[in-house]
């Protein structure tokens, strides 16, 4: 039986324009329109009459899909999803709140039912398996994050690349040049996460141009792992003079390790951080950083999303929120002597 996803392939277009075009709920080009049909007559496409029923009904739910890992910061997560959720009510939207790891295939099971109306997608992957299937969906979607490749896809995300640019820069300003990050869980790396690459691409990129020593070193984020990486930077770079922490669970931990060392924050160690406001504030040194703008990143997904909902979103969109480095008590001129 020929699906609507391989008419959409023969026509050149998405598998929300052949819906469109079948269902006649928004407006398409006559060209757009003549090639689909051309396709639908040639393939033999006839649509289920129950999948027509079910297309045209409405549960005024949003699948939000949040795979909570144990490599993460589960509370981060959390306040992105409690914004989606915030975001949906005030436009009669409900959450249907995905946490399990399971890839494409609740990709599959929501694009196959009547579950939902549209996706958003956080944890997103350079490489992310679910993004083909995404591409032919008939049901709208958003990612919160940003893969290597975007075309025909709806991304919100912070310029993490920006972000950690930004990072790099106003501690060369503060005269230091050896530099050290703190990075999330080895695993986060290996599964090529967006923003945590993208951070570590900006650091790197914007040391480069500064001439800047940048030491990388992923870490679990318990006490015992961050002792363990700070022991071992400075092994490696004992002439270390400012960290930039990527993992929110390590902040606390850094910090007391640095003060049993001997070291005081921010006379001795400069510490920035890309991190929830939160996080940074209330940090027993509070943190210079820039803030993961949770908020307005769950509200632009729901808008992004609601639009596509009501025909008037874009078929490729990427909104890119730019970070803002806040100054606070964590970092300072480097020393003298360094």
């Amino acid at each position: 039986m020929v699906t609507l996803a391989e008419v959409a392939r023969h026509a050149g277009v998405s598998a929300s324009t052949v819906s469109y075009v079948l269902s006649g709920k928004r407006s398409i080009s006559a060209a757009t329109r003549e090639r689909v049909e051309s396709s639908v007559r040639k393939l033999g496409y006839h649509p289920n009459a129950g999948a027509r029923a079910l297309a045209s009904s409405k549960s005024n739910i949003i699948a939000l899909m949040v795979p909570l890992r144990t490599d993460m910061y589960v509370p981060v997560m959390m306040e992105i999803a409690m914004a989606v959720a915030t975001a949906a009510r005030t436009h009669g939207y409900d959450i249907l709140l995905l946490t399990g790891e399971e890839g494409a295939e609740a990709v599959r099971r929501i694009e196959g039912s009547a579950l939902a109306d549209a996706m958003i997608l956080m944890d997103v992957e350079l490489d992310d398996e679910r993004l083909p299937l995404l591409r032919t969906a008939s049901r709208p979607a958003v990612l919160i994050g940003l893969p290597s490749d975007t075309t025909g896809l709806n991304c919100v995300d912070l310029d993490f690349a920006a972000a950690g640019a930004a990072c790099a820069q106003h501690l060369a300003d503060l005269g230091h040049r050896e530099i050290a990050v703190i990075g999330e869980a080895a695993a986060v790396y290996e599964r090529r996460t967006g923003f945590a690459e993208r951070t570590l691409s900006g650091l790197r990129e914007r040391s480069g141009e500064l001439g800047l020593r940048l030491l990388h070193r992923p870490c679990e984020g318990s006490y015992a792992s961050v002792s363990a990486t700070l022991s071992r930077v400075f092994d490696e770079r004992p002439g270390t003079t400012a960290f930039v922490v990527q993992n929110e669970a390590a902040t606390d931990p850094l910090l007391a390790l640095l003060r049993q060392s001997g070291r005081a924050v921010p006379e001795d160690v400069s510490v920035v951080a890309v991190c929830p406001e939160q996080v940074a504030a209330h940090a027993s040194v509070p943190l210079t950083s820039v803030a993961v703008p949770a908020q307005e990143m769950g509200r632009r997904a729901v808008e992004q999303v609601i639009a596509k909902i009501e025909g008037r979103g874009c078929d490729e969109e990427v909104v890119l929120l730019a970070p803002e480095l806040t100054v606070r008590e964590s970092a300072a001129q480097a020393p003298a002597d360094a």
